[in-house]
């Protein structure tokens, strides 16, 4: 049986990692992205980075492997092998030296602090384990981390008891603007808006036309048939009402304006489909997709 306590002091007795360097010296174009990727609008950040985005240098990337001195990396093998298989992260802290420079090229170290347990959690049994990662330019230290992650044993799940009927499906939102497309679906017909002025085509509808500013918008009658412009597969999470996964394809009509809706059978760009209306219930029904029979 493994002790894990004795293994934690043996891994936190090694002291910290080898220093990891980082793939890339502080760079602007990764700056930027960040900045970007978080909506960061500081016009500041041209020649020194964000303190924030410290641990981004050091990443190890997609294909990224742990180091055998890795104290992080080892304490999860040992849970691992205790059966505390699962594991999140709590929370984090991060301390700041000074700002980094374009140009500079950081390494960082990893020691293990503190590992507590066994705990109980809301979501199991665990252990709670405490790392202290410190980043450096040459022998200056310039941030430091520390970062706690909870590894835990699942708690077992109660047996399913008898329960409603399933979840209702999920219902659009019909008001004053769209309600004609919801009454077309009950009576068969694919409704699109039509501006009363300019004849503009729009889907999904509004109360304007943006092209002219109209507000008395009418609809045509679509034939139903297109071809898939794009499409997603559906696995996660779940729907209620639906059974994962399931295909939602955006089909471009031939009248020209895209429509959603989900896709029955194989999906593929380009592939000519057909609207076919689903009951939902006496008050929703629809719209939906199938290949075409005659392509």
């Amino acid at each position: 049986m493994i002790d894990i306590e004795e293994e934690a002091a043996r891994i936190a007795g090694q002291g910290g990692s080898a220093p990891r360097l980082a793939r890339d010296p502080v760079n602007l174009p990764m700056i930027n992205n960040w900045l970007e990727a978080i909506g960061d609008e500081h016009p500041g950040y041209t020649e020194v980075a964000p303190p924030a985005m410290v641990q981004v240098w050091t990443m190890a990337g997609l294909r990224g492997q742990r180091s055998a001195d890795d104290p992080l990396g080892q304490m999860m093998a040992i849970l691992d092998e205790a059966g505390y298989t699962s594991v999140v992260a709590t929370n984090s802290d991060q301390t700041y030296h000074r700002y980094l420079k374009v140009g500079e090229h950081l390494s960082v170290t990893t020691s293990l602090e503190d590992v507590t347990g066994p705990k109980r959690t809301g979501l199991g049994e665990g252990w709670f384990v405490t790392t202290r990662s410190t980043w450096y330019v040459g022998d200056e230290p310039v941030a430091e981390m520390r970062f706690r992650v909870l590894k835990y044993t699942p708690a077992s799940k109660p047996e399913p008891q008898p329960g409603p009927r399933q979840a209702q499906a999920i219902r659009p939102a019909v008001n004053r603007d769209t309600e004609y497309f919801w009454e077309g679906c009950r009576q068969g017909e694919l409704r699109i808006q039509r501006c009363g002025g300019c004849g503009l085509l729009r889907h999904p509808p509004g109360p304007m036309c943006p092209e002219c500013g109209a507000t008395k918008p009418k609809y045509l009658v679509s034939a139903g048939c297109g071809v898939v412009y794009s499409y997603v597969v559906h696995h996660h999470p779940q729907v209620p009402g639906r059974r994962t996964p399931f295909v939602v394809a955006l089909v471009e009509l031939d009248e020209g304006v895209r429509v959603l809706g989900e896709l029955a059978g194989e999906p593929a760009i380009g592939l000519p489909v057909e609207v076919v209306f689903t009951e939902v219930d006496d008050e929703l029904t629809m719209p939906s997709w199938r290949p075409r029979a005659d392509r």
